[in-house]
């Protein structure tokens, strides 16, 4: 199975299920499809489709790491940034961090490799996992990001974004 819509049905909040609590909530959102995006790079080939001239819109990257205590963590960053893992850890003081197996993702946060999302927090919560996001997130007006699938992109407002994570009690650690 891959990360598409086509194979929503099995994970545990579809995208469909997603995107309808977000609706439920109020959130505003604009929901494109594409094909499938597994890397930064994929995302460079269609991101000119959803941009809006004057919109601050900041496209991102994530990654589901874990530490040696087997700890989860979700960062999320500007996608032009660089990371160097092990400075991540020590700057986080949670030592060293490696990337998590696709099936404590998909436990963990219910999606699979390719479409690691903020969103997916919504599962991640209940899991302990912890949400590190790049302070540049504060200086957007937009936030484009995968709705659980990776053949879908959602523009989110950083307002709207931020109340959803208030509503399902995530914490976000600020990253400068």
């Amino acid at each position: 199975m891959d990360a598409s819509s086509a194979f929503q049905d099995t994970l545990p909040l579809s995208s469909d299920a997603l995107l309808g609590q977000l609706d439920d909530w109020g959130f505003s959102y604009r929901l494109h499809s594409h094909i499938p995006l597994r890397t930064v790079e994929d995302a460079k080939g269609v991101e000119k489709e959803f941009l809006v001239p004057g919109e601050n819109t900041l496209r991102i990257k994530n990654l589901y790491l874990r530490d040696k205590k087997k700890r989860n963590y979700l960062v999320t960053l500007e996608q032009s940034r660089e990371i160097d893992l092990k400075a991540l850890g020590a700057k986080l003081g949670i030592g060293n961090l490696s990337f998590g197996s696709a099936d404590r993702l998909f436990q963990n946060l219910g999606i699979r490799p390719g479409a690691v999302s903020p969103l997916a927090m919504i599962n991640g919560v209940e899991h302990n996992v912890r949400f590190f996001m790049d302070n540049a997130a504060n200086q957007a007006d937009v936030i484009n990001m995968h709705p659980l699938v990776n053949d879908r992109t959602v523009a989110m407002s950083r307002i709207d974004l931020m109340a959803f994570f208030d509503r399902i009690g995530c914490d976000v650690i600020w990253l400068p």
